[in-house]
This record gives structure tokens, C-alpha cells and sequence, in this order.
């Protein structure tokens, strides 16, 4: 199979590499997806970049273990695993990869097997390309907003970096679970964060922050966590989503540090029961995927280039 393969840390265009692979195994737990899009994510970009550097302690000095990259996954089911009862060949899905670990990878490729308990039947009227675009930053925002930051009528919430992936999503949730949301973002995405629902909107280019929130979702850690907790009200949530500023040996490190010791970081779930309540809002038309742009395969190296250089609106998706 067709597969975009890393074989050392660098500039993506450069050290992602189109190869003829094998088809990865299947195990009884797995189902082999014949994958028709993917998605790019902040680990992706990070892994293929190795920053920040200290990072490559965990991950591999010289390169990742994994040398494919990419988790989010939507397709049609291949071949099933003799344990897995509830999918069948020729089903329509979309899941992820994701563990948790930030090498994992695998959908950067014309097939992938994934857990089954992590995949569930595409939501209806979406393309591939917004399936597997809302898997990874629609979960982050769903469990964001609805379990870590406990969102209901009348919550006021903050997103910075609202016009990004996890961003577009945590607007539109938000707004869905009855919250007044502020978003943050440049000039040119004002009036589409306001299409996807938010109250009010600030252009960062222009004018600080300020007011009060019950909750607010930081995805860039453009500002220093202390000066973010201040706009808390009581008992307020500050959830930090962001690796900030990623240059230099131990950049970013020490404002994730702050970050973590005054906020709530949200852990990525991908299960069924999350994908499937992704899927509700979804096919109910209350959330809508907002794609940047879609590659081909072969150019993932400057998908994973585009959302780097951090300023996509909504998800950067491959095509397979």
C-alpha cells in the first residue's frame, strides 16, 4: 500500500516521503480501514517537526518509532478481526488512532488498522473529508466543553483560537449547550466565528482581552496563563489546549507548566460513546465541520506544513 513515511525530524515537505508499504496487521480487536480521508493534528505537526525538542526524549532522539503519522481516519471497512462482531466489511467509519501517545500514526496511508471500539459508523450527509476532519478536534471540544468546563445555559466561555480546529468546534458545542461564547481571532475570521455561534467576537489584532467567563479554552497560550486566569469568575475553569510557542530547546515548556498548575488540561477520549454524541451533533446539523483545506496524499508533507505555520481556519484534511 501507499503510505507517507517519516524517516527523520525536520521541515514536513522535506522528511515525508511517499513509499510503497505493507498493509498493517490485523489484530482480532482491530478493524483494517481502506481509508479514504485523514486529518492533520497538532501531534502530527509536532512529531514530524520534533518540538518542542525536549520532547524527542520521549519520542525518539533521531526519529519517531512510528513513521507514519496521523490518527483521525474515515473509510470503509476492509477485513474485520476475528473478536469484533458489531462492523462488517464495506461499513462506512470514521475513528482514530489515537492513544494518547503523541507517535502514534498510522492514517497517513491507504489502509489502517484501528481498534474497533475506536471507530463508529460515519455520521450521515457528512464526505469523508469532514468525517475524519471532526474526529480528534471535535472530541477535544466536545469533552472540553461538556465535561471539564461543564458548559450549560447561560455559561460564559472564551475560546482564543476560535477560528482553528479545535476552536470552530468548541464555538459551535458551546453555543449548542446554551453558553454566551466569546471567541478570539484575527480580522479575517470574524464573521465566520460569529456564523458558528458565538455572542461576541474579538479581533486580537485590535484589542485585548477582558470581561468575565465561567470558562475559557485557551488553543494558542498566546498570553501568560496568569494573565488568562484573571478574567476567571469564581470557581471559573481555565483549560489550557495548546503547545504555545514551540521554538527553542525547551520553548514552551515553562507557560505549559504555569498553564497546568492553574488550569484543567482536557484528555482526548476516542471512543464509542464519544463519537457517537460527536456524530448526534453532527447529523443534527448543530455543528458543522469547517475545512481549510484538502491534499492529496502526496502533498501531506505540505498539509502538515500548512497547519504549522498556524494560521488554518477550521481542519487542514488529506485526501486518500
Amino acid at each position: 500500500m501507499r503510505a507517507i513515511i517519516q524517516d527523520r525530524y525536520g521541515a514536513p515537505e522535506q522528511v515525508l516521503k511517499l513509499q510503497e508499504i505493507k498493509r498493517p496487521p490485523l489484530r482480532e480487536e482491530d478493524v483494517l480501514i481502506r481509508v479514504r480521508a485523514t486529518s492533520v493534528n497538532t501531534p502530527d505537526w509536532a512529531t514530524v517537526a520534533g518540538i518542542p525538542y525536549v520532547l524527542r526524549l520521549r519520542s525518539g532522539l533521531r526519529r519517531p518509532p512510528n513513521p507514519v503519522r496521523g490518527t483521525d481516519v474515515a473509510g470503509i471497512v476492509e477485513a474485520v478481526g476475528a473478536r469484533v462482531s458489531d462492523l462488517r466489511p464495506g461499513d462506512e467509519v470514521f475513528g482514530s488512532l489515537w492513544d494518547g501517545t503523541p507517535t502514534v500514526g498510522g492514517a497517513f496511508a491507504e489502509f489502517a488498522a484501528v481498534a474497533a471500539t475506536q471507530v463508529s459508523k460515519k455520521p450521515a450527509g457528512l464526505t469523508f473529508e469532514e468525517a475524519a476532519g471532526s474526529v480528534m478536534s471535535g472530541l477535544t471540544a466536545l469533552l472540553a466543553m461538556r465535561d471539564v468546563g461543564k458548559v450549560g445555559l447561560g455559561t460564559r466561555v472564551l475560546i482564543n483560537g476560535a477560528s482553528g480546529g479545535v476552536g470552530t468546534f468548541a464555538v459551535q458545542i458551546a453555543a449548542a449547550l446554551g453558553a454566551e461564547v466569546t471567541g478570539v481571532c484575527s480580522t479575517r475570521n470574524l464573521d465566520l466565528v460569529r456564523s458558528l455561534g458565538a455572542a461576541e467576537v474579538i479581533d486580537y489584532t485590535r484589542e485585548g482581552l477582558g470581561g468575565r467567563y465561567d470558562v475559557i479554552l485557551d488553543n494558542v497560550l498566546n498570553h501568560p496563563p496568569k494573565a488568562m486566569a484573571r478574567l476567571l469568575a469564581a470557581d471559573g475553569v481555565f483549560i489550557p489546549n495548546s503547545l504555545g510557542n514551540t521554538g527553542g530547546l525547551f520553548a514552551a515548556l515553562p507557560r505549559m507548566a504555569r498553564a497546568a498548575r492553574l488550569g484543567r488540561f482536557v484528555r482526548c477520549v476516542v471512543d464509542r460513546d464519544n463519537l457517537r454524541a460527536l456524530a448526534a451533533y453532527l447529523e443534527s446539523g448543530a455543528v458543522r465541520v469547517v475545512v481549510d483545506r484538502a491534499y492529496p496524499l502526496r502533498e501531506a508533507g505540505a498539509a502538515v506544513s500548512h497547519m504549522l505555520g498556524h494560521h488554518a481556519v477550521g481542519k487542514v484534511v488529506i485526501t486518500v
